[in-house]
């Protein structure tokens, strides 16, 4: 019996002084650590935003590898599971690679890891901004079209957090149709009939927020951008005292700059 008790106390010691983990994750952000290796932080569906250090991740051999967008086969070890703990990856899927030679999509690629890696509490899972995140990956290559996904994604991060958009109805006369705005505010919808004086305060609201068929252009992505930009700067990130991320303000620009042309 005493055999048994020591044998489950061996396991119980091992199990707390040693943590670890595996499944797939999209790589947001990478940076050297160290003589070769990498601070890296990824995003998987149960575990959430997770750190880790990617031994050799920033050599020549595994540079590739450990690129913001990879779809990668993670294995997270730990002494315990509060700690930083190391990362070794196989890769997946390759995201930036298919859209290199298109700056917009790369833009927008690099803008997505930039969001979800400093709007998302570490540790804390968020499997819809997982899994929409993954999507919008991996249909980046279809172009400029999934603008609208990525605005639509950033609209479930927003609401994942907490900062959820009301677009059910209008906030001034509760009709549902005519919605055209959104309060600053309050993140409601306002629709064209009621918003009167307050029109010039209002955001507008792109037609695709609403219906997934409706047909976008530039002036409607650069609409939907600035929308759930104005609520992730002063809600996701400003609650954190940081400014949005430049590779989203970056991205914003280059698709506005598009609709004076």
């Amino acid at each position: 019996m005493g055999v048994r008790v020591g044998e489950r106390a061996g396991a119980a010691l091992s199990w707390l002084t040693s943590m670890e983990w595996e499944a797939p994750g999209i790589l947001l952000h990478a940076e050297p650590f160290g003589e070769g290796d990498a601070l890296a932080s990824v995003l998987t569906e149960a575990q959430g935003r997770h750190r880790g250090l990617a031994r050799g991740g920033a050599s020549r051999r595994q540079a590739a590898l450990w690129q913001p967008g990879n779809l990668l086969h993670l294995r997270w070890l730990g002494r315990l599971a509060d700690q930083l703990g190391s990362f070794s990856g196989e890769l997946i899927h390759t995201g930036a690679a298919p859209v290199l030679d298109e700056p917009l999509l790369l833009a927008m690629l690099s803008a997505a890891c930039a969001v979800a890696e400093g709007a998302l509490p570490e540790r804390a899972p968020h499997p819809r901004v997982f899994a929409g995140l993954l999507r919008l990956i991996a249909e980046l290559p279809r172009g400029a079209a999934m603008l609208a996904a990525q605005v639509r994604w950033e609209a479930t991060l927003l609401a994942e957090l907490g900062y959820g958009l009301d677009l059910s109805c209008c906030a001034l006369s509760g009709a549902r149709d005519g919605l055209a705005f959104v309060s600053p505010r309050s993140g409601r919808a306002v629709s064209e009939a009621a918003a009167g004086v307050w029109r010039a305060r209002l955001l507008p609201l792109p037609g695709f927020l609403l219906d997934e068929e409706a047909p976008a252009g530039p002036a409607d992505w650069r609409d939907g951008l600035r929308l759930t930009g104005h609520f992730l700067a002063r809600d996701a990130f400003g609650q954190q005292h940081r400014p949005l991320p430049l590779a989203r303000l970056s991205l914003y620009q280059r698709v506005a700059e598009s609709t004076k042309e």
